[in-house]
């Protein structure tokens, strides 16, 4: 066998095992990089591989990281800080992750950290407690500390 036949196996091998990763979720190209080179795919093969699959249109970071960010910001409730950890961890470009965060304004944020605490606290804070416990919950969901103290004072207000 020549080098091209054997580079085609690959090729064919790296692709399957891309399509099966695909399968589940749609997946960045650094995550379908990381399992190519876990199933001891060659670079090259991986290279070749990650073209084809790009021209298929079966992974685009761009695509993976708006997707991703409305899932989060509308199903979790996330904020835009912990979007743009989670895009960075799994290997978005900085470019993508910048114009996903980029399509939202505060006040857009607020009126998501304002339905967060409407469904996980419903009532009026009583006191000094619930309203930390309220703002933590959404620094932890990755809204600004500021914006949150908004949002906490602000859904006291809708609620009293």
């Amino acid at each position: 066998m020549d080098d091209s036949t054997n580079l085609d196996i690959g090729l064919e091998r790296a692709l399957a095992i891309a399509h099966r990763s695909l399968a589940s979720r749609d997946r960045t190209v650094r995550e379908v990089r990381a399992a190519l080179e876990r199933k001891g795919v060659s670079e090259v093969v991986i290279e070749e591989t990650l073209d084809e699959l790009a021209r298929a249109g079966l992974v685009d970071d761009a695509r993976f990281a708006r997707r991703f960010a409305e899932d989060k910001r509308e199903l979790e409730r996330w904020g835009a800080a912990r979007i743009e950890r989670e895009l960075e961890r799994r290997g978005v470009p900085g470019e993508h992750v910048s114009a996903v965060l980029a399509d939202r304004g505060v006040q857009d944020e607020l009126h998501s950290a304002l339905l967060l605490l409407e469904q996980r606290h419903p009532g009026a804070p009583a006191d000094d407690r619930t309203r930390d416990r309220a703002w933590r919950l959404l620094v932890r969901r990755g809204y600004d500390p500021a914006l949150a103290y908004d949002a906490v004072r602000e859904h006291e207000r809708r609620v009293a």
